[in-house]
């Protein structure tokens, strides 16, 4: 992503402090102030001149009365509340100096990511909450497997879970719905056991009706209104293609986009792609984590990271020749 904001922009740097038990530091909007109540990443606005890295530590010394060591770059969401344009820089801080006090809100408070409520937060930071849970791989179903390869199916998830994958879409249009459903519902025990979410393809219904730890995928035909289709405690991600459908899916409240094709596909070689520059600015723009998609597999990782993405989604790149965990 771009160093620099436009010059309209607010360039607002947010502080993930992360301690030994993997909890995360929230502090909670003061009464008089915009979004009052509200729970948020601490920090604030980088000055004119300050380096990002000097900005974060002057605020979180201001907010917090801490001195921190060096951070890590985890996320930059861009914003809009009204008129008011924001990026929010947010970086991973894990060493820090003195218990951080609640010097410029009304409470702080220490939650595991996993049990943090989105609806707690404010708008813009729950991109940071999710950017910090959400893992950087995305495996889906090959799509040509047989309602008769249950079994093989059941079992080629379960090594998935086993090898530490933690966000695992169910694509499967040659299955009747329920058996899909019963699939999860067959898979949920393991995969909340190990904190891992199962996504189901469109189907909407069947993520409501299997509750916390299934959500769904849903498809770009389905990007259309601005309810959230499911409780904030059941992921939302979609299936994006342009900028177009990257600001649906934020109207839906998604909690993660896919953008593809990044690169040519096996199943579908004459669809044009994407390329990595046109997800760099997808990714850039978007103000919710973006996974690439589309002829991708382990090797393309670090680019997509490092082009902004949460990280790589696919097929035949996870799955082909057996999985590729690690």
């Amino acid at each position: 992503m771009s160093s620099i904001p436009p010059s309209d922009v607010i360039h607002v740097m947010a502080g993930v402090l992360v301690d030994p038990a993997g909890r995360v530091l929230l502090a909670q909007r003061p009464p008089g102030k915009h979004l009052a109540g509200a729970w948020e990443f601490p920090g604030g606005k980088l000055e004119p001149g300050e380096s990002a890295s000097a900005g974060l530590a002057r605020e979180l010394r201001e907010e917090l009365g801490i001195e921190i060591g060096p951070g890590e770059a985890l996320t930059r969401v861009p914003w809009a509340y009204g008129a008011k344009r924001l990026l929010l820089d947010a970086w991973v801080v894990r060493h820090w100096q003195r218990e951080p006090q609640p010097l410029e809100h009304t409470a702080l408070q220490w939650a595991a990511p996993a049990a943090v409520e989105l609806a707690q937060l404010a708008p813009a930071d729950r991109a940071i909450l999710q950017a910090l849970r959400l893992p950087p791989r995305y495996p889906i179903t090959p799509a040509d497997l047989p309602p008769t390869a249950a079994d093989a199916c059941a079992a080629m998830l379960r090594e998935a879970l086993a090898h530490g994958e933690r966000l695992l879409q169910l694509r499967l249009p040659r299955w009747p719905l329920e058996q899909v459903r019963e699939l999860a519902a067959l898979l949920l025990p393991e995969a909340k056991g190990c904190g891992a979410l199962l996504m189901l393809n469109g189907d909407v219904e069947g993520a409501r009706a299997l509750g916390p730890g299934v959500g769904v995928q849903l498809k770009a035909v389905q990007l259309q209104g601005t309810g959230r289709p499911l409780p904030w405690n059941q992921p939302v991600g979609a299936s994006c293609h342009d900028a177009g459908e990257l600001a649906r899916a934020l109207a839906l409240g998604a909690d993660f986009a896919t953008v593809s094709p990044v690169a040519v596909t096996a199943t579908h070689p004459d669809a044009p792609a994407l390329g990595w520059p046109a997800f760099a600015a997808l990714a850039e723009a978007a103000a919710l984590p973006v996974y690439a998609l589309g002829g991708m597999g382990e090797a393309d990782l670090p680019r997509a990271r490092a082009l902004g993405g949460q990280g790589v989604a696919g097929i035949r790149g996870f799955w082909g020749g057996g999985f590729q965990g690690g």
